[in-house]
């Protein structure tokens, strides 16, 4: 059985391997993405588990030149 709480973490270990992805094709560190994105250290670590805010969402994408809808979908 496939449950909802299956399926949202599924979706944010993707959306953390989308960001380690950028970063690096980008050839940066998460951290460093961190603080040009001015988010609190360990902040994008933290997605591996909890969702991102909109707001921090929209500076990620903003940085890698990304819509937002990159990270949304599979």
């Amino acid at each position: 059985m496939f449950s909802l709480n299956q399926s949202r973490k599924e979706e944010e270990i993707l959306f953390f391997e989308k960001v380690t992805k950028l970063c690096q094709d980008k050839n940066i560190s998460i951290a460093k993405l961190a603080r040009e994105c001015e988010m609190g250290n360990g902040t994008v670590r933290g997605w591996k588990t909890s969702s991102p805010s909109i707001e921090n969402l929209k500076k990620v994408a903003n940085y890698f030149g990304v819509s937002i809808e990159y990270f949304l979908k599979e």
